[in-house]
């Protein structure tokens, strides 16, 4: 897997893990806490549509991101060449369009997993009979591990102390947890 592939990996996780973290605090205090099993259902239901909304969002904006930057380069080289569209039609345009295409898509689902983590302990209120509140505190400290830990990843690729580098990202996240609760309880 290249360099760029990891790139959208990471932050498509960290972007639907933040974004649906937010979800789920957000409506998960907008209900109430102790409602049952359909809250849960609701919150399931905006954390998965949310994080599947973000991840297509992710896919188109990727790909169409990558593709300006690529189209940008290849007029470069054309004009290098004198030569306009000398490039169109060539395994070089295929080669890149199927990777344009593999950033868009890696982004996208990586979101899509990082829109789960949050939602999971919902998943177990009808099983386990626990407590939204409680489905709640799970997911917010689970998804503060997966913080630590994507930290920690890109803290020992970039060479940086993987301690320094998860507790950032879990001060980052709990950081994300206390503003959206305060915007909830604004409301």
């Amino acid at each position: 897997m290249e360099k760029t592939h990891k790139r959208y990996l990471v932050r498509g996780f960290i972007d639907g893990l933040l974004s649906t973290l937010g979800v789920v605090i957000g409506a998960s205090t907008a209900i109430g806490a102790d409602n049952g099993v359909e809250a849960s259902h609701i919150i399931m239901a905006a954390g998965v549509g949310g994080g599947v909304a973000n991840g297509l969002s992710n896919i188109l904006g990727a790909y169409m991101g990558e593709k300006l930057e690529m189209g940008a380069k290849f007029e470069e080289v054309e004009r290098a060449m004198l030569k306009e569209e000398a490039l169109r039609g060539t395994k070089v345009i295929e080669r890149v369009q199927n990777r344009v295409i593999s950033f868009g898509v890696f982004d996208g689902l990586a979101t899509i997993g990082g829109a789960m983590v949050p939602v999971l302990p919902f998943l177990f209120i009808p099983l386990f009979a626990i407590a939204d509140l409680t489905a709640l505190y799970i997911s917010i400290v689970i998804s503060l591990s997966v913080f630590f830990f994507l930290g920690a990843y890109v803290g020992r690729v970039a060479k940086e102390n993987i301690i320094l580098s998860g507790m950032k990202m879990v001060a980052f996240g709990g950081v994300t947890a206390i503003v959206v609760t305060i915007i909830r309880l604004a409301f």
